[in-house]
C-alpha cells in the first residue's frame, strides 16, 4: 500500500483529487487558501454527481479523508477555528 504522506500518491479520482492535492502540497499560506477552495469546490462537485447513485465507497472515503486533511489544514496553517471542536 502507497504511503498516504508521500507527495507522489497514485490520483485516482482526478475529477478533485489533483486540487487537494495540490492544495496539500501548497507552502505558501496565501496561496493556500485558494488552493483549499479549490479542493473543496472540486469536491462539492464530484459530490453532486455521485449524488443519488449507489457504490464509489472508496471514492465516498477518499473524499472524507480529503476533506479531514483540508479541515487540518486550515485550521493549523491558516488559522482557521476547529469547527470540529466541542
Amino acid at each position: 500500500m502507497a504511503d498516504p504522506s508521500s507527495p507522489f500518491r497514485k490520483i485516482l479520482y482526478p475529477e478533485w483529487q489533483h486540487e487537494y492535492e495540490a492544495a496539500r502540497l501548497e507552502r505558501d499560506p496565501e496561496k493556500l487558501l485558494q488552493r483549499a477552495m479549490a479542493a473543496e469546490t472540486a469536491i462539492f462537485n464530484r459530490l453532486q454527481a455521485l449524488a443519488g447513485r449507489a457504490g464509489h465507497e472508496a471514492e465516498r472515503q477518499a473524499i472524507e479523508d480529503a476533506l479531514e486533511g483540508l479541515r487540518v489544514l486550515k485550521k493549523d496553517v491558516l488559522g482557521f477555528p476547529d469547527w470540529k471542536q466541542r
